[in-house]
């Protein structure tokens, strides 16, 4: 069985992934959103919720058909993982999640923020109490499934929480993706050299109120270990490493496909038997091959509720770096494999050559990972360094 190829147990099958691949040379090209993809994926039960692991084997199937897609799907699946992991450590807070998720419901992620180097640790999004929940001011990016989403995941800052500042996180609701919300304007924006079919277009929020009902967790301002912090890194970091793994299984799958199909005019053989071009293509395989344990490893341990303490975030924003860098230069080893078709703008290597770029603007970024595995050796830096 092909590296892409679907796996036994999964809710994708061939023709569906086919279908799905059939699409993304259009939606890239259009900068459009994948509406066809998405009714599929939503009537094949891809949006209900499931085990981590399973979630991620299929969404680097699924990423190896369509990167877009399942980009953009990622960020619903992390919020069902969120509240799969909560109900799984005894806190039903998010189950409600679950049944929408269930029912067919779509949630996105609303915390990026233009500046906000501090991702989740604090917000430049203003909160204030209202007399119906908490209304919230603010200009979010990066918004995935911005065309079609139902349920929203933001946070804010209130400065005058009962105990000084904190964050609040909440979820806004549309009845339907064309429903009208107060206070809440989704731009048109998305115009991007990759990854454009996810459609992750900026929200502006203006007064956007969230009832008391739909409002998830006060937390501190700054670092903690609350489990929806967790459930939040290790579904978001494992999610969006299976991604890009699953682009650079294609990538590979495409640079085995070019050897074999050129010949060289100089000795009038394959170039599957050139010692240069076999050695890269190893090299490349010997890389991707290191991903599914990490990954895998770790969305079992998740499943399995593992304890790895203070090791987790190390583990988690690691295995997601290993995952975008090794993708990256994959695909980087077939673009030299495959000569110059490779660099049409409109095949699929090009495309994923643009797609796999991503990969180094998702948090955790290069250097606040390196700045976790050094502190999980050596402590915090001193104050003042």
């Amino acid at each position: 069985m092909a590296t892409t190829d679907s796996r036994p147990g999964s809710v994708l099958d061939a023709a569906l992934l086919d279908r799905i691949r059939s699409r993304a040379a259009g939606y890239d090209r259009d900068n459009a959103f994948f509406d066809d993809d998405l009714a599929e994926l939503r009537a094949a039960g891809y949006l209900a919720p499931r085990p981590l692991l399973d979630t991620a084997r299929d969404q680097r199937l699924l990423a190896a058909h369509a990167p877009a897609t399942a980009l953009g799907i990622n960020m619903h699946l992390v919020w069902v993982g969120v509240a799969r992991v909560l109900h799984e450590r005894g806190d039903a807070s998010l189950d409600w999640v679950l049944r929408d998720a269930e029912a067919g419901e779509l949630f996105a992620f609303g915390n990026s923020e233009p500046g906000n180097d501090l991702v989740l640790w604090d917000s430049r999004t203003v909160v204030d109490a209202v007399d119906d929940g908490f209304a919230f001011t603010g200009t979010k990016i990066f918004t995935s499934l911005a065309p079609a989403w139902t349920r929203l995941g933001v946070f804010g800052r209130q400065e005058d929480g009962p105990d000084g500042p904190r964050l609040v996180h909440g979820f806004l609701t549309r009845e339907t993706p064309s429903t009208p919300i107060a206070g809440v304007t989704t731009l048109d924006d998305w115009d991007t050299l990759g990854m454009r079919a996810t459609q992750s277009r900026t929200t502006v929020l203006d007064h956007a109120v969230v009832p008391a009902s739909r409002v998830t967790r006060f937390l501190p301002v700054g670092p903690n270990a609350d489990p929806f912090v967790f459930g939040i890194f290790a579904d978001f970091l494992l999610l969006i490493g299976s991604v890009y793994a699953g682009i650079a299984d294609r990538a590979l799958e495409l640079g085995v496909e070019a050897v074999r199909r050129r010949t060289s005019m100089r000795t009038g053989r394959s170039y599957a038997q050139d010692p240069d071009l076999r050695w890269r293509v190893a090299d490349a395989a010997l890389a991707l091959d290191a991903l599914a344990p990490d990954l895998e490893g770790l969305a079992a341990d998740v499943d399995g509720l593992v304890d790895h303490g203070a090791r987790w975030f190390r583990r988690l924003t690691g295995a997601k770096h290993r995952s975008t860098e090794t993708a990256r230069y994959v695909v980087d080893q077939v673009m030299r494999l495959a000569g110059g078709s490779g660099y049409a703008a409109g095949g699929e290597l090009a495309r994923l050559q643009r797609d796999v770029l991503a990969g180094i603007y998702h948090p955790s970024d290069t250097e606040s990972v390196h700045a976790t595995v050094a502190t999980s050796l050596l402590g915090p830096l001193e104050p003042g360094v």
